[in-house]
Formats: structure tokens, C-alpha cells, sequence
């Protein structure tokens, strides 16, 4: 990073927020050495993170018409959303008011009615329930010093369960050191039919619950997964072949 520019270098309660450039990349920044949030300026909506990338899988078991995102960061999975699903409601839901403002600064984020942006702490947020429930909800809660640990309680996973819908689907950004949770994998199937995972080999461990089980057989999950692909701008297959229920 040290041969990057810095655009933007603010500090909270929780730690410093900075954004880096390089003339083709732009990067958010909540620690030295840390990558929060990578996007590419030509095609902002084309995931760079892997697990970014494997958090869309979940298009494979629906198309949403409304979805949350709890946790912005940079905002690069709103981009990617908002460029595959025309009608798709996104909300997201955001701590940190310097990083909500460096996503709207630096990260070339849509804007109109079909987005919603919320300065709120999510775990709260969740608990006291959305408008609307959900057909997706995604969960990327990190700070300074990784992932929010309140997103591991039975009371939050209940709270997701509470606000979606009824075919909807939750996904789960965590450390890899969450893969052998079998507490986490019981409360999730407490409230969810179908749990399954992946291992993104970059140090994050992906969960995708539904609370329908899934009714496509691999050959149709495989075509649709390169449909999706030609989509998305990466190879979803990729992230297909490492999913397995729990």
C-alpha cells in the first residue's frame, strides 16, 4: 500500500479509515495491511475480493427483489447487485459515518430510489427489524479487528431469520476459523432448512442458509451458475464447486 496514493485518511472511535488509489484499483482501509473493500474504477461492479465473489452464489437459489446488506464497507457488493438485478430494493446499513461518507466519496456508488443507505448500528438494526422483510440478507460486519463477534450469538441469527422471507436466503461472511463451529452450523439449522458453506481458501469461510432447500439439480445449478458468471464478470462455477451442506 505504501506505493499507493492516499485519497482520504480519517479516524474514529473504532480506528483509522483511509483510501488508497493506484490509478486502477481503489482500496478501503481499516488497519495496516488490511483490504476492507477492493474495486476496480473501469468496472466497479466486477468483485475483486474472492469472498465477495463467493457470497453471490446465493443468486443461484433466488432472484431477490429486496435486499440488505449489513455492513457497507466500500459498498461493492451494492455495486454488483445493483448491476445484475434492474429491479432489486438494496438497503444497507453502516456503523461508521466516515466510512458510509468514503463509499459515497471514492467508491462510485449507485444512487437513486432503489438504494437505501442507513448510519445504524446493524446488530441493533436487525433487532429491531426491518421495514420489510427480505429475500436476502447479507452480513459483512467487520472493523479494526475483524469480524464482529456478535454476528456468531443465537439472538442475531434468529433476528436474520426474523426478517426474511419465507423463501429467502442469508449469507454469512466469516474467518475461516468458524468452520468448524457446530454451535453456529445448530443455530442456523434451528431457523434455516438448507446450511451449507465454503471454504474461499483466502481466509474466510461463506455460509449460505436458506430457509427453503433448494430444488435444482447440478446439472441446472451448473448452467445457471455460468449464466451468472457471464453476468457477474467472474467465475462463479468456482465458488459453486466448494459449496457443502452442513
Amino acid at each position: 500500500m505504501s506505493q499507493q496514493n492516499l485519497l482520504y485518511d480519517a479516524a474514529d472511535e473504532f480506528g483509522p479509515i483511509r483510501v488508497f488509489d493506484d490509478g486502477q484499483f481503489r482500496i478501503l482501509s481499516f488497519a495496516d495491511g488490511d483490504e476492507q473493500s477492493r474495486i476496480r474504477l473501469s468496472t466497479p461492479h466486477v468483485l475483486q475480493h474472492e469472498y465477495t465473489q463467493a457470497m453471490m452464489l446465493a443468486l443461484l437459489f433466488c432472484t431477490p427483489k429486496r435486499v440488505c446488506i449489513l455492513g457497507l464497507g466500500g459498498g461493492t457488493l451494492i455495486h454488483t447487485l445493483y448491476h445484475a438485478i434492474p429491479s432489486v430494493q438494496i438497503s444497507a446499513v453502516e456503523l461508521r459515518a466516515d466510512v458510509l461518507d468514503a463509499a459515497e466519496m471514492f467508491f462510485k456508488l449507485p444512487k437513486g430510489k432503489r438504494i437505501q443507505l442507513t448510519l445504524d448500528n446493524a446488530i441493533d438494526h436487525i433487532e429491531q427489524g426491518l421495514d420489510k422483510k427480505v429475500d436476502l440478507l447479507m452480513t459483512d460486519i467487520y472493523n479494526t479487528q475483524g469480524m464482529d463477534i456478535h454476528v456468531l450469538a443465537p439472538s442475531f441469527i434468529e433476528n436474520c431469520a426474523k426478517n426474511i422471507k419465507e423463501k429467502g436466503w442469508l449469507v454469512i461472511n466469516c474467518w475461516i476459523d468458524q468452520k468448524n463451529n457446530e454451535d453456529l452450523t445448530q443455530r442456523l439449522k434451528e431457523h434455516f432448512r438448507s446450511v451449507s458453506a465454503l471454504d474461499t481458501g483466502s481466509g474466510n469461510w461463506v455460509i449460505l442458509a436458506g430457509k427453503q432447500k433448494p430444488d435444482h439439480s447440478a446439472k441446472e445449478l451448473k448452467t445457471l451458475a455460468q449464466k451468472l458468471s457471464n453476468s457477474l464478470g467472474f467465475s462463479v462455477n468456482k465458488w459453486l464447486t466448494r459449496l457443502t451442506e452442513l
